[in-house]
């Protein structure tokens, strides 16, 4: 009789190896390669079909109204969720350490139990239930219907499910929780899993719905196993600079909705807020324009943002001037400089570039970089733009203006907020808009557009 041999396959990306190894040579995991029983050969029986204790229903019978959206209160979040929380759905938000992600959660169960006549229960296995109560009492989330358990063991807390019969359970976190029949340390691959599959299926049987946080890894990447996006409805990112108050929760994935929506929330020391209208954080307001200074509109998600470039041009000596970046992409910084010298004749090789962004925002979408190059060279001209402009386009490597999506929803957040010009691409769609608009073909009419084009005065005169 023939020796089966061992099968040796990963539980991250089911890539199969000849024998066991520490890190999955496929996808770079660590320690989540184990043995599984050989393929079943060709004489084995086949599986015999069994009665389904429900029967197929035709679709149109299956009542939609069961699994409807519901608000958490937070508007922000609802956003992002699309409407709400679906009953029995799971839901997972991940962020690194420090950036809000209990407070978040803790903000929801209050406010689910506050605005309903429900129970929401908050499991926490890395904080205790002292240190969770003076975060409620900080930011003003105590609720007689809000029940806190401070457990590790997954079958504790499906006993305290059992008892509190909660319409919402948040569990924080997902790595630090422990199932007893399951081999494998405290968040590891095995027990990851096997905890979201268990609360996975709480939540499809009971309808209760689920709140997980979980932990990312040094490049921001959700740590555990591949499947455990898998087997959740909804993926969140929750970001955040340390350096800012601001706070962004990314849709990754969303089974009922759209997963490219944006929340964004502030970071206060009563809590955490809701931002309806963040392009207020993205404008230095002043009553008079600046050289250097120039206003785009960018898209996050479907969410348009209105923000500010600077840059500054100082002259040097240095044989390699500097060439600073805050909040853009260097690469793309890069490439609008050679722009500017190779097809508008701005030569900054005697200047020291430097280019940031207002507010902690981020810009690395290309149709800031028209905005970027007239900034650049508003800085160096010494002149200012006109007040009240906006500019988009993206910048390519012949100097050519290139159109962007969403050009119309961009404008029409300009002109809520008072602009009163933009400076976009030919063929921009300007229907039921009351901005004015000024096309143009590339970098070097831009430039003759705004007076950027010619040197006027010296530098020290056009300041003064």
């Amino acid at each position: 009789m023939a020796k089966v041999k061992s099968q040796y396959r990963c539980s991250a990306c089911a890539h199969e190896v000849a024998k066991w190894v520490g890190r999955c040579p496929s996808c770079g995991e660590w320690g989540s390669v184990d043995e599984v029983a050989p393929a079943a050969t060709a004489a084995a029986p086949q599986r015999r079909a069994l009665l389904p204790s429900t029967a197929a229903a035709p679709i149109s019978t299956i009542d939609s109204q069961v699994t409807r959206a519901r608000s958490t209160g937070v508007s922000e979040l609802d956003r992002v969720l699309g409407g709400g929380i679906v009953p029995g759905s799971v839901v997972l938000l991940s962020g690194e350490p420090g950036v809000g992600k209990s407070t978040l959660l803790l903000e929801v169960a209050h406010r689910w139990a506050r605005q309903r006549d429900e129970r929401a229960l908050y499991v926490t296995a890395e904080e205790s239930a002292g240190q969770v109560r003076l975060r409620a009492d900080r930011t003003d989330a105590v609720h007689e219907r809000v029940y806190l358990a401070a457990e590790s063991d997954l079958a504790t807390i499906l006993g305290h499910v059992e008892q509190v019969h909660p319409t919402l359970l948040v569990v924080d976190s997902v790595q630090t929780m422990l199932a007893a029949d399951v081999d494998g340390v405290i968040g590891g691959v095995t027990q990851v899993r096997a905890v979201a599959a268990a609360l996975t299926s709480l939540a499809k049987a009971s309808g209760i719905a689920v709140l997980l946080v979980g932990h990312v890894t040094k490049d921001g990447t959700l740590a555990g196993p591949r499947t455990l996006e898998h087997l959740v409805d909804v993926v969140l990112q929750f970001e955040g600079d340390k350096h800012s108050t601001l706070r962004m929760v990314r849709g990754i994935k969303n089974r009922f909705g759209s997963a490219d929506e944006v929340g964004c929330f502030e970071m206060r020391d009563n809590g955490i807020a809701c931002v309806e209208d963040p392009s207020g954080l993205f404008l230095h307001h002043r009553t008079d324009t600046v050289p250097g200074t120039a206003v785009t509109v960018a898209m996050d998600g479907k969410r348009p943002l209105v923000g500010e470039v600077q840059g500054l041009t100082v002259e040097t000596q240095a044989a390699m001037p500097r060439r600073a970046v805050s909040g853009l992409d260097h690469n793309r910084v890069s490439m609008v400089l050679a722009v500017l010298q190779s097809r508008c004749g701005l030569y900054l090789g005697k200047y020291e570039v430097y280019a940031a962004t207002v507010g902690g925002m981020r810009l690395t979408e290309p149709s800031a970089d028209l905005a970027v190059a007239l900034a650049i060279a508003s800085a160096e001209r010494g002149r200012a733009l006109r007040a009240g402009t906006v500019i988009l386009g993206e910048v390519g490597l012949a100097g050519e203006v290139r159109r962007v999506a969403g050009a119309g929803r961009r404008l029409a957040e300009a002109e809520r907020l008072g602009f009163t010009e933009a400076l976009v691409p030919p063929g921009v769609d300007r229907s039921g808009l009351g901005i004015k608009v000024h096309e143009v073909t590339d970098v070097r009419a831009a430039l003759a557009l705004t007076g950027l084009s010619k040197r006027g005065r010296a530098r020290l005169e056009a300041v003064e």
